[in-house]
C-alpha cells in the first residue's frame, strides 16, 4: 500500500511517520507514506495557498489549482483506491472503516486548512470525506496521520503478531478486556487468577465476559451492534 498525504505543512508528520511501527512496516516494504507539499504546486511566487471567500465572512479558503495540478499528477504516476478528504463534516472514522481501507491498495489523503477546500475540489476529486471527531483542529494533518496509523497497522506483517490487531478494541464492536503483565503481583494487587491457570478455553471465556461487562459500562451504544442482545 502506498499513503500520498498532501498537506501545507508536511514537516509537521514527518516525526509521525519515521518511528517505531509506522517506520518498521514501511522499511520492511509493507507500506509507503509519501508527504507532498501544496506549496510546491501553486505557480504563484508567494506560493499561495489560500485566498478570500466568495460572498465575504471570516477565514480563508484554500485554492482549488494546487490541489488540483497535485491530485492530477499523483494520478498521472498510478490509481488510487480512494482519494480522502479529511475534514470535521465528513463520515465519522471508526475500526470498520480501517478494516476496509487496509484491504485496498493506493489512497491519497487530502489534508484541510483555514476554513477548508473550495468545493468545487469536493466534487471533482474527492471519493471519501472522513473525520476523526465532533471537533474542529488547526489543520487534517493530525487526523490524517491517525486514520493512516490504524490502517498501516492492519496491514499483514507490520505488526509482530497478526492476530494481535483482530483482538483490538472495536473489531467486533466490544471493548478489549483488561491486560496484565509481570509481575503477579502488585503493590498487594494481585492477577486475575483465571490468567494464572493456564487453561485457555476459560481465559478466553473470561476476556470476553470482561470485554461486554467494559463495553456495558462504557460504551454501551456498542452492544446493539454486536448481535449479542
Amino acid at each position: 500500500m502506498r499513503i500520498d498525504i498532501i498537506s501545507v505543512v508536511p514537516k509537521l508528520m514527518e516525526s509521525f511517520f519515521g518511528h517505531s511501527i509506522l517506520k518498521r512496516g514501511q522499511e520492511a516494504g509493507h507500506a509507503e507514506v509519501v508527504l507532498h507539499d501544496l506549496r510546491d504546486y501553486t505557480t504563484t511566487k508567494s506560493r499561495q495557498v489560500d485566498d478570500y471567500a466568495f460572498g465575504g465572512g471570516a477565514g480563508m479558503v484554500m485554492l482549488a489549482e494546487p490541489i488540483a495540478k497535485c491530485i492530477r499528477h499523483l494520478q498521472s504516476e498510478r490509481e488510487y483506491d480512494e482519494i480522502i478528504y479529511m475534514t470535521p463534516d465528513g463520515e465519522t472514522f471508526n475500526q470498520q472503516t480501517a478494516n476496509s481501507l487496509s484491504l485496498g491498495g493506493n489512497l491519497i489523503f487530502l489534508c484541510g486548512h483555514y476554513k477548508g477546500v473550495d468545493q468545487r475540489v469536493r466534487d471533482m476529486f474527492i471519493t471519501k470525506e472522513i473525520s476523526i471527531g465532533d471537533y474542529v483542529l488547526s489543520g487534517g494533518e493530525l487526523a490524517a496521520a491517525v486514520c493512516a496509523d490504524a490502517i498501516i497497522r492492519l496491514i499483514p506483517g507490520v505488526l509482530n503478531d497478526e492476530t494481535s490487531a483482530l483482538t483490538d478494541s472495536f473489531q467486533d464492536n466490544l471493548l478489549a478486556p483488561p491486560v496484565y503483565t509481570r509481575p503477579a503481583e502488585f503493590e498487594g494487587v494481585k492477577v486475575p487468577d483465571i490468567l494464572l491457570s493456564g487453561h485457555e478455553a476459560k481465559v478466553n471465556e473470561w476476556r470476553f465476559e470482561q470485554s461486554i461487562e467494559r463495553t456495558k459500562a462504557r460504551r454501551p451504544d456498542l452492544l446493539g451492534k454486536t448481535g449479542l442482545f
